[in-house]
């Protein structure tokens, strides 16, 4: 089986930890690092959710924080959306026991990215700040990195697609231009792909809550995390089809792109040019059967795992 050697840059959030969830488990993944950046909370608050995360699963991976604000301006949240402790309806512990490196995340990522064999992946579910520090601080590390599938953007203005600013994207427009003119082959999920493609539906989720006791963990977050604006009640897989694209890229159709981010009248607002010779894939479709097949096989896997309530 071939394992792939990962970093996961996240800001966990309920759709990274649910992502998170099934990383920790994927035989076909060599985590080597996991890092916290400021997105959807705060990075104490993503950084001790991540730990937490380690401590429920009993699970031992390093973890190093990231920045906690954005490179050249004002940080956003969105903890109207995941809670303010960031995992929906779940309430996580103040403390936790899983240790944190005492290098940042920019220093912890440049060692292990230097010490690799130039195929260790980055998958960047939140903002791009840790990576653009990275860039700016360490370029010699740039050939080191085969490529950057990441989790965000908006192709504005393409046919079945909706005009959207993405929240990863307009937290750190400058860093994501970073990324994008480090010339990194890099594979751009939109959140489109896991808010109207690969969405759970209700029944779903509801068949989830069933399953086991990780889908009963996963339901107590996801129930505070309904997608608004919609007409039907429904979960995005955000997160989730960034990492399975990696392991199961068979599951989407992609287009070969270029990408431009503007940093002044919108930031964050990316534009899509198609382009044959594109250094960006960019997943255009998923096969929604097959995703939802997939992600309820990797649930029923957990089956073994039980959670005392009592001591959790």
């Amino acid at each position: 089986m071939k394992k792939y050697k990962v970093i996961i840059d996240t800001d966990p959030g309920v759709d990274d930890s649910a992502c998170i969830i099934f990383t920790l488990f994927d035989k076909k993944l060599d985590i080597k690092l996991f890092t916290t950046v400021s997105g959807n909370v705060n990075v104490k608050t993503g950084t001790r959710n991540m730990l937490h995360l380690l401590d429920k699963f009993n699970k031992d991976f390093p973890v190093a924080m990231g920045a906690e604000k954005a490179m050249y301006r004002v940080t956003p949240n969105a903890e109207n959306v995941h809670s303010k402790e960031g995992m929906g309806g779940y309430l996580p512990p103040k403390e936790v026991k899983h240790p944190l490196l005492k290098e940042d995340a920019v220093e912890a990522m440049y060692r292990v990215l230097k010490e690799g064999d130039g195929d260790i992946i980055p998958i960047v579910l939140g903002p791009h700040t840790n990576m653009g520090l990275l860039f700016t601080k360490h370029p010699d590390i740039i050939a080191k990195i085969p490529k950057i599938i990441f989790m965000g953007g908006s192709p504005y203005g393409v046919p079945g697609f909706p005009d959207h600013i993405s929240f990863n994207i307009r937290s750190d427009p400058e860093a994501f231009k970073i990324v994008l003119d480090s010339g990194i082959p890099l594979v751009m999920v939109p959140s489109d792909m896991g808010r109207r493609k690969a969405y759970l539906t209700e029944d779903f989720v509801y068949q989830i809550r069933d399953t086991n006791d990780v889908g009963a963990f996963l339901f107590e977050m996801y129930n505070k995390y309904w997608e608004r604006f919609f007409p039907d009640k429904r979960i995005a897989t955000n997160d989730t089809c960034a990492y399975i694209y990696l392991t199961h890229p068979h599951l989407f159709k992609c287009k070969r792109v270029e990408v431009k981010v503007d940093l002044e009248e919108t930031p964050g607002k990316t534009f899509v040019n198609f382009d044959k010779k594109g250094h960006i894939l960019l997943t255009v479709a998923v096969k929604r059967k097959q995703f939802l097949k997939l992600y309820m096989k990797k649930l029923k896997e957990l089956d073994y795992i039980k959670f005392d309530d009592k001591k959790d």
